[in-house]
């Protein structure tokens, strides 16, 4: 399945939840899940059509989390099966290595303002993981990694403003940032209760165990 390219916007009206595509526009009263909290179409369903089965509940919330993190199916799948690996519950391990995810970092960090513009910083190759220029969005930290930009991108003109509003952004416990050199570090690997709540991951579960 190739990756979603239409209004993001529909996306989050169609789960009736923001799933922050759109960055900082989605805590505007611009959001349209603001102006017109309605399904896209701009018509309620048909008589009978309204009830979802179980199972288009669990793909209805296998679909929120996947669109959230902006994952392909196949490398959804591949997260599912390394977190049945994991000793915590299935659920668990896999939202926590979709947190792991460098562009989630970036993202967590406010060195971008959704996760989709944090992929494309990370592919156009303005990150450092550890001294080492990474490229690959899908990265996973570890506990101890050091995040920071390339010295080379500091003097775009999108690095002098994500500089210039740093202040503002929140970073989860889980992280620790240097604003001043524009640094983040990985204090530790995110917990159950360091994920955003919003997310059914027993239906996730669910869903692939049929």
């Amino acid at each position: 399945m190739a990756r979603y390219t239409g209004p993001v916007c529909r996306l989050c009206r169609r789960f009736e939840v923001k799933l922050m595509l759109k960055g900082e526009r989605c805590s505007t009263p611009k959001c349209p899940l603001e102006k017109r909290n309605v399904l896209p179409g701009g018509h309620p369903p048909a008589r009978g059509r309204n009830r979802i089965s179980d199972r288009g509940l669990q793909l209805r919330e296998k679909q929120k989390v996947r669109f959230c993190y902006g994952v392909l199916e196949r490398q959804f799948r591949r997260f599912f099966s390394e977190a049945k690996k994991g000793p915590s519950t299935t659920g668990d391990n896999l939202l926590i290595l979709l947190e792991r995810r460098l562009d989630n970092v970036l993202y967590r960090l406010g060195f971008a303002d959704s996760r989709a513009q944090a992929r494309q910083i990370v592919r156009h190759g303005h990150i450092v993981v550890n001294g080492r220029k990474t490229d690959i969005p899908s990265f996973l930290v570890k506990a101890g990694d050091i995040v920071k930009w390339r010295d080379a991108s500091k003097k775009t003109e999108y690095y002098k403003r994500v500089a210039e509003e740093i202040e503002e952004k929140f970073v989860p416990r889980w992280l620790s940032l240097d604003k001043e050199n524009m640094t983040g570090r990985v204090l530790n690997l995110p917990g159950k209760d360091d994920i955003e709540a919003g997310f059914n991951a027993k239906a996730v579960v669910e869903y692939y165990s049929r």
